[in-house]
């Protein structure tokens, strides 16, 4: 790499660093940073925040004035293509150009295919200096929840369990509390932080009783929560029906379910009525209208059944599996993933990406799933 193109990859990791401040924050929109420079100095920096705050663009205008800085003559660095469309806040585009910016350097192009590369024609067309593609790869895996929705218009889905070296999430009597570890379990609500909504089925429900929150030091951020409970025998009792977040909840029940069950629930919570396939809720379907909804991002936590509805069915684009230094055996012992299974190994699922990561005793493994080989 050429000095410029040290310099660029340089101030694109501050961005970059910026950008993951906005973590949890900015669904339905991208996490961006950005960063302003002059004569190789930093003199303003700014990251989105939340959804209908302004931009990174903006915010770094705004630090740089603070610091009286110039605005004019100097090279803006941005993670993610500067929007052009009028939304919640006016186009940055416009904002770039009416400071005087000399030179934007891009790392992903927006994604949205309505919107790719428009931005950046509108600024080359006003005689502003493009460079772009710098640390593309890192800018596209931080959005890549949200790349996923702007595009097929369904939640990005990890799916996240914990479980012992031989597969099982609970004994044979449904005892599963603590299979790992402390900084396990602190790091799976980190991973809660950053979804819009989790989901688990009613087996979950009825064996646990989960409050299903994000629980962090400091941190407070409802989630929705999303029960796959095709007969509609969640608990009025139970803590996603009956807390204070209970508006938060949405109980999906199929079209044969009880009409009295599911009166009582929607005393209570959201109800929706589902097509049903296999037995169970349709996920097509489902997902469909979260996406609808804005969920960017969904967390599933469910126990064997609805893990291997995700996975199986090729609805998971992520997973995030932790696995305790531990062996609970048993046949009739709560596996990881159930469902029919895979006959033939060689059409089983695909994963790259593949991270692991130490939690204490415990161990991480992150990866993308690439479906199975028809």
């Amino acid at each position: 790499m050429n000095e410029s193109g040290a310099e660029h990859a340089c101030f694109m990791r501050v961005a970059l660093q910026l950008a993951r401040r906005g973590y949890g924050r900015t669904s339905p929109n991208p996490m961006v940073g950005a960063v302003l420079v002059r004569d190789g100095e930093i003199i303003g920096r700014g990251w989105h925040r939340r959804a209908g705050e302004p931009h990174a663009e903006i915010e770094a205008f705004e630090d740089a004035r603070q610091r009286g800085a110039e605005l004019r003559g100097a090279t803006l660095y941005v993670t993610l293509e500067p929007c052009s469309t009028h939304g919640r806040t006016p186009p940055c585009t416009e904002a770039i150009f009416s400071a005087g910016v000399r030179h934007v350097v891009v790392g992903a192009i927006d994604p949205n295919p309505k919107h790719a590369g428009h931005g950046l024609k509108i600024l080359r067309g006003h005689g502003i200096e493009l460079t772009q593609g710098i640390l593309a790869d890192e800018a596209v895996r931080l959005n890549e929840a949200f790349n996923h929705w702007v595009v097929e218009r369904t939640p990005f889905v990890t799916v996240k369990t914990a479980m012992s070296l031989d597969g099982k999430i609970a004994t044979r009597t449904g005892e599963s509390k603590w299979i790992t570890g402390e900084a396990a379990r602190a790091h799976g609500m980190k991973l809660r932080y950053g979804a819009d909504a989790m989901l688990v089925g009613i087996n979950t429900v009825l064996r646990d009783d989960p409050s299903l929150t994000v629980r962090l030091k400091g941190v407070t951020k409802p989630l929705r929560r999303i029960i796959l409970d095709s007969r509609a025998r969640t608990p009025l009792a139970s803590r996603v029906i009956s807390d204070e977040h209970a508006s938060l909840t949405t109980v999906v029940v199929g079209k044969n379910a009880p009409a009295g069950r599911i009166l009582k629930l929607e005393r209570r919570v959201r109800v929706w009525q589902a097509p049903e396939r296999n037995d169970g809720i349709d996920v097509r379907w489902t997902l469909e209208k979260l996406g609808g909804e804005n969920v960017t991002h969904l967390l599933v936590e469910g126990g064997g059944e609805v893990n291997a509805a995700f996975l199986l069915g090729g609805f998971a684009q992520r997973i995030a599996f932790f696995y305790a230094p531990l062996v609970i055996g048993g046949n009739d012992a709560t596996k990881a993933v159930a469902g029919i299974g895979i006959l033939d190994a060689a059409k089983g699922l695909r994963l790259t990406d593949v991270n692991w990561k130490r939690l204490g005793v415990d161990l991480l493994l992150t990866a993308r799933v690439e479906g199975r080989r028809n």
